[in-house]
């Protein structure tokens, strides 16, 4: 027969009466009544075309179709309630699922360390891994799942996609401890004639801002040109070049590479981080989880 043909309710009538060997006790497990279960017991004989339950002395017994259908029954519902329970509820403390979460290496350096040591304590089987990716791929990997959550400056992730503001944040100059400037206000003049670190980071947003100096007239000296921003303290600690950075990277590089950070003196804009989710995984629990994690901990209103 056709599966299409039978109603699957029918099927857990029948996964039931094969556990319980009783129409009453298969009834007041279901919570449904006698009759509805000895209907439903009818219905199948006639789409199977067979008794499937025998009355005898010992009670209902199963017809050996019927014990053959038992264990690919059980079977099958309990991977349908597995996956039904796994789609309803997440259990941090017990869950092994790994997640992917869209980031740069500004992400990383910042959120990675407070994200890592907050999983460890209520999620120790998560894992988590970060991933690049350009924009056309990312809004693929989103819709496909291969990517959980983004967190950054990604305008190009719009229709189909929730978004949930974290942070605005301003550029600062970052300069060694014991830089001539260090100890003095850094006008445009200063800024100007001092030499610069400058980040060409694809594909993150960060790369307007020696436009956006440029068009007011103001041109950096650039010693070094590097294409991510991960190695900018170490290179800004060695030397005296100076490094234009969003402002929470440097509250993570001033300690450990002994910079200091000055306002920048060029009105640049502010830059807003959004953490973004596909809405075809809006209601799922993990990822439901996972994002209010990163609300929790790095959302500033």
């Amino acid at each position: 027969m056709n599966l299409r043909d039978l109603d699957l309710n029918l099927l857990v009538v029948l996964e039931r009466l094969l556990a319980e060997r009783s129409v009453s006790g298969a009834a007041g497990a279901l919570g449904l009544s006698q009759p509805a279960v000895s209907n439903a017991l009818r219905r199948l004989r006639g789409a199977l075309g067979d008794d499937l339950m025998v009355r005898t002395p010992r009670g209902m017994e199963p017809t050996p179709f019927a014990r053959s259908l038992a264990e690919p029954l059980n079977v099958a519902l309990a991977t349908l309630a597995g996956a039904l329970e796994r789609r309803d509820s997440f259990d941090p403390a017990s869950s092994r699922r790994a997640f992917r979460i869209a980031m740069t290496d500004i992400g990383e350096i910042y959120f990675m360390p407070v994200l890592v040591r907050t999983l460890s304590e209520a999620a120790p089987g998560v894992t988590v891994s970060t991933v690049r990716a350009s924009a056309a791929a990312l809004k693929e990997e989103m819709i496909d799942g291969s990517v959980d959550l983004a967190v950054g400056l990604l305008p190009e992730l719009k229709a189909g996609f929730f978004q949930r503001r974290l942070f605005t944040q301003r550029y600062v100059c970052l300069m060694r401890r014991g830089h001539p400037l260090a100890r003095r206000p850094l006008t445009v003049e200063r800024f100007a004639a001092a030499e610069h670190v400058m980040v060409v980071s694809q594909g993150t947003g960060h790369g307007a801002v020696d436009e956006l100096m440029q068009r007011q007239g103001i041109a950096r000296r650039v010693r070094l040109t590097v294409p991510h921003f991960v190695a900018v303290g170490h290179i800004v600690a060695a030397s005296d070049l100076l490094a234009t950075v969003p402002q929470k990277l440097a509250e993570r590089l001033t300690a450990p590479f002994g910079l200091v950070s000055q306002p920048h003196p060029v009105p640049l804009p502010p830059i807003t981080l959004h953490l973004f989710w596909h809405s075809l995984r809006h209601r799922d629990p993990g990822i439901r989880w996972l994002r209010q994690r990163f609300i929790e901990v790095f959302a500033e209103d």
